[in-house]
């Protein structure tokens, strides 16, 4: 009894420093930290998945500083990683918007924006806006989610708590996330891209022959309704590409 009483405060705090790491993480993480999941919920999952956590790294763990300052430094070391390493997989939401904004400006939406549910304070794209909750929603029941949670785990073999946060790898691999985010989002467009540019061209050449017509203003409507014509025919093809995306960001970040 002694013996356990005796390693209670150092399990308690390595218990601390491995939900601030975790805790921060999923705070960002697509899906699982998605700010439509109420606050309270995110944290009670992110304290469950601590406890899980735990056992499987606490012999990597550091002992328990003598120091109060110390401990500090630990906390915040991992609450920064953490934030790094969940603004990295953060990115990967951009695809959808991305896309979203690109068919939005094709089909003449542009100025149609809401809340972004994925970012709290901006506006985007309505289209963005519900291929981004089309994606999550997907996410979860194709199972894709587990992933998210195996890349928490295997961030304590790359960034061990007793290591350097290594802010170059970091930087390369937030711009490789960024850079694939926003590939990825003009491929799923890209339909939407050669629609864009032949009614316009074709509007133009309209333009041309019929100078008198007002061609711009009777063809909006057609151009809308050819936009979201478009949007129910591919929007299968389109999410199956980013679940593609997905499930290689996070394996390539698991592994």
């Amino acid at each position: 009894m002694n013996i356990t009483l005796d390693l209670l405060p150092q399990m308690a705090f390595l218990l601390l420093l491995v939900f601030g790491r975790v805790g921060t993480m999923l705070m960002l993480a697509p899906a699982l930290g998605e700010r439509t999941i109420p606050a309270n919920l995110r944290l009670g999952f992110a304290l469950i998945f601590s406890l899980v956590v735990f056992p499987l790294v606490s012999e990597r763990m550091p002992p328990m500083p003598s120091s109060i300052p110390a401990m500090g430094i630990m906390l915040i070391r991992e609450i920064l990683v953490g934030l790094v390493l969940g603004g990295i997989a953060r990115m990967i939401v951009m695809a959808t918007q991305t896309a979203g904004a690109i068919i939005a400006f094709q089909s003449g939406l542009s100025a149609a924006t809401a809340n972004d549910p994925s970012q709290p304070g901006v506006q985007g794209a309505m289209i963005g806006n519900f291929l981004t909750l089309v994606a999550i929603t997907l996410v979860f029941v194709t199972d894709l989610h587990y992933l998210v949670l195996a890349a928490i785990l295997d961030s304590y073999t790359y960034f061990p708590p007793t290591g350097s946060i290594m802010l170059e790898d970091a930087m390369i691999a937030a711009l490789a996330a960024f850079s694939g985010a926003f590939i990825v989002g003009v491929q799923m467009s890209a339909p939407f891209l050669v629609f864009g540019l032949v009614f316009n061209l074709g509007l133009g050449l309209m333009a041309r022959l019929m100078m008198q017509l007002q061609v711009y203003f009777i063809a909006m409507p057609a151009n809308v309704g050819i936009g979201f014509l478009l949007l129910m025919v591919l929007l299968s093809s389109m999410m199956v590409w980013y679940l593609s995306h997905f499930e290689r960001f996070f394996i390539m970040f698991a592994s």
